[in-house]
């Protein structure tokens, strides 16, 4: 779970470049670029300039929301609308992983198996679809790249953070 301040977000960005062997990096987001998130929902697009503060913001990137999480950890869901919290009787799927964990003593050893039955169903909650003031983590994944790469740009950033 990403732990922010209020009016923090926490941005996971992952590099869809083949190049970069599916790399992500954690950036913040906050002032201005916060309130420019607020009311976006998953799967819109977003202008990489308001993702990272200072030479870390990723100008000339094109970003796609894809989910994220609240401040108690509790996943965004794509077919949920609005932002409030909700509980939901789902199958395996987001947030579900649809088994069971069943402890087996075999031979003096205590073995764990999956135990997956047909339609098992739970009563779990979940965020709606719309970034508001309790998200604390968005997932992004690039669309459009920039002139330089990610690896280049967060690189010089947490350089000068160093020195």
């Amino acid at each position: 779970m990403a732990v922010g301040q209020q009016g923090e977000f926490v941005a996971v960005v992952n590099d869809t470049d083949p190049t970069s062997d599916g790399r992500s990096y954690s950036l913040k987001i906050s002032g201005n670029n916060h309130a420019q998130l607020l009311g976006k929902k998953i799967g819109d697009t977003v202008d990489g300039i308001f993702v990272g503060e200072g030479e870390q913001t990723l100008s000339g990137y094109k970003l796609q929301i894809t989910g994220g999480s609240d401040k108690t950890g509790t996943p965004l869901r794509r077919d949920l609308d609005g932002g409030s919290r909700q509980a939901v009787l789902v199958t395996q799927s987001v947030g579900f992983k649809g088994h069971n964990l069943v402890f087996k003593t075999k031979g003096g050893e205590k073995k764990r198996f999956r135990y997956k039955p047909d339609g098992l169903r739970k009563r779990r909650y979940f965020r709606g679809n719309t970034i508001n003031q309790d998200t604390r983590q968005i997932n992004l994944k690039v669309i459009e790249s920039g002139n330089k790469s990610l690896a280049d740009i967060l690189a010089a950033g947490s350089e000068e953070a160093s020195e």
